[in-house]
């Protein structure tokens, strides 16, 4: 598990990078026409989502896209607690002035599961069916490659947010 360790510090060192530099502004801007997103509702969010993944695929927002890291980190954390699996739509957005250290916070618990870690061969069934046979270990790597996927969209949508301001 060493080694998952260094890959989760070194993948949440790029996440954090992109995660310190954003602004209110950067959670709410919508690349395009077809995106999915975070909106007021009432005194919550609601959040973007299809069962079936729509042709074209609508881009996400940094808004859904925390949404998104904080929701299956949430149901990871929870299957490593022992707890029961939360529901999609229990997992809210705290908005964009909470959502940073909202993430910040699942990493830190993510850190201590990793390091209480006893038995990395133990069964896991998530994000994957239990009849799968894969384990603990394969699940703290799917954390680490998906977290990577999600602070890369993240750093791509703020570049292209910045590179637009700069040239209009």
């Amino acid at each position: 598990m060493s080694l998952l360790r260094w890959q989760f510090d070194l993948t949440w060192s790029l996440a954090d990078l992109h995660l310190s530099a954003l602004t209110p502004a950067d959670f709410r801007w919508e690349p395009g026409p077809l995106t999915w997103h975070v909106r007021r509702a009432g005194d919550g969010w609601t959040i973007d989502w299809a069962d079936t993944e729509p042709d074209p695929v609508p881009v996400p927002t940094i808004a859904w896209i925390t949404w998104h890291v904080g929701w299956w980190w949430s149901v990871a954390l929870d299957h490593a607690h022992g707890r029961a699996p939360r529901e999609r739509e229990s997992v809210g957005w705290p908005g964009d002035e909470n959502a940073v250290a909202w993430l910040r916070e699942l990493a830190a618990d993510w850190v201590g599961v990793l390091d209480r870690l006893s038995d990395p061969d133990a069964p896991a069934a998530f994000p994957w069916p239990a009849e799968a046979g894969l384990t603990v270990a394969h699940q703290a790597a799917w954390v680490n490659a998906e977290l990577m996927k999600n602070a890369a969209e993240i750093g791509q949508l703020r570049l292209l947010r910045a590179a637009q301001a700069t040239s209009g």
